[in-house]
């Protein structure tokens, strides 16, 4: 059997991040998340840039340093929410391409186009649509009716992605039953890109125990130690999914791995209990999940895939061995670049001091000349895309 490349993705609800107590959450994420180490991890109930932030300078700290998130845009659906759903993935693996967002009634639905970080990208590349989403919660016919609706805004996008791209879309859900509308459409064999759910659990799974297993909510059973953020009531709902399109069940160039959807933390013995709770033993030990505990009211959900392509080439990073500025960082019109051989192709981004992106190149040739005569008068950052070495200019 030919050696695999795995690709290890997460989704989770983070519950209100950073806001919501206690205050080391950032730390408390980061014993998760180096516990299982995803090279994707899709998030929803981010606040902020500011956390986002956080998250990739604390949470995903490697000494490598080879994490990256996308840019962080506040919901378009619904202003007065500060929930907002990214990405954030590991450089050696993955290469971000493009991000835009789906709006709908409630929520933004986001969209980040990758492309596998393979020797021969260029020529033969291989990509990963991810799509993250967080449905209106709640029950009743009327909460039903606009997860729905949330989902055919999501479902006629599928038609403008090329047939040979691979597709997940990840998300709190918050489907009661496999019967509720949503979860039909997301599952409908005439959707131009067909999904399917990995495991095949469809289902009555609210409260239930047929279905401990794969429940994600409530990892507490009362949220009065945590200024009342989240819900209790223990472990009785699957609301958090994974689901992939169906080429990612049979294709050599990048599938599923069987039996690796998970349900991460949950010992399939917690029905109605406290994740932590001390008579939860099994695979998942007492320290993770005291973590995943402490984080959010939500348990991540894991799944990974594997392709028979060759990935972890490391991507350059920017230093003054490899790019300069040739007439110096005090730019007053125009930025000359020099470049070497090795960043050659390679996208840089311009970055304001705000975190804002200004202006992304590509460096087709040794020596770069950008315009810059209408940018402000300020401090600046040049990044190479997917790496977090930037370099600094001030427009004068």
């Amino acid at each position: 059997m030919e050696a695999q490349s795995v690709i290890k993705t997460m989704f989770y609800n983070l519950l209100e991040f950073p806001e919501a107590p206690p205050s080391n959450r950032p730390t408390i994420l980061k014993t998760i998340l180096d516990d299982y180490q995803p090279d994707l991890f899709m998030v929803c109930e981010l606040q902020s840039e500011e956390g986002a932030n956080t998250i990739l300078n604390t949470s995903l700290q490697t000494t490598s340093n080879n994490y990256d998130r996308a840019n962080f845009v506040s919901n378009q659906s619904n202003p007065t929410t500060d929930l907002q759903q990214l990405v954030f993935f590991n450089t050696e693996k993955l290469l971000l391409e493009s991000q835009d967002e789906i709006n709908t009634g409630v929520r933004d639905i986001n969209h980040y186009l990758f492309k596998l970080n393979t020797p021969d990208k260029a020529i033969n590349p291989i990509y990963l649509d991810v799509f993250v989403a967080h449905l209106k919660s709640s029950q009743g016919f009327e909460n039903e009716d606009l997860r729905l609706d949330m989902v055919l805004d999501f479902t006629s996008t599928l038609a403008n992605i090329p047939s040979d791209h691979f597709v997940l879309i990840s998300g709190d859900f918050n489907l009661y039953t496999g019967q509720e509308g949503a979860y039909q459409e997301l599952l409908d064999p005439t959707n131009a890109i067909v999904l399917i759910d990995p495991i095949d659990k469809d289902g009555n799974w609210s409260n239930n125990s047929s279905y401990q297993d794969i429940h994600t909510q409530s990892s507490r059973t009362t949220n009065v130690d945590f200024g009342k953020r989240g819900a209790g009531g223990g472990m009785d709902d699957r609301f958090d999914f994974i689901l992939i399109s169906e080429n990612l069940k049979n294709s050599s160039m990048l599938k599923y791995t069987p039996n690796s959807y998970k349900a991460y933390g949950n010992n399939g013995n917690c029905y109605d209990k406290a994740v932590n709770d001390i008579n939860c033993t099994g695979t998942y030990s007492q320290a993770i999940r005291d973590a995943l505990y402490n984080m959010s009211d939500h348990l991540p959900v894991v799944m990974q895939l594997e392709t028979d392509q060759t990935l972890s080439t490391k991507n350059p990073k920017l230093n003054a061995n490899n790019i300069n500025f040739i007439n110096g960082n005090l730019i007053t019109d125009n930025i000359h670049l020099k470049a070497d051989d090795s960043l050659l192709n390679f996208k840089i981004i311009i970055y304001d001091s705000t975190g804002q992106q200004i202006e992304t190149i590509t460096l087709e040739k040794k020596i770069t000349t950008i315009n810059a005569t209408n940018f402000a008068n300020g401090i600046y950052y040049i990044k190479l895309q997917n790496s977090n070495s930037p370099l600094k200019f001030i427009k004068l």
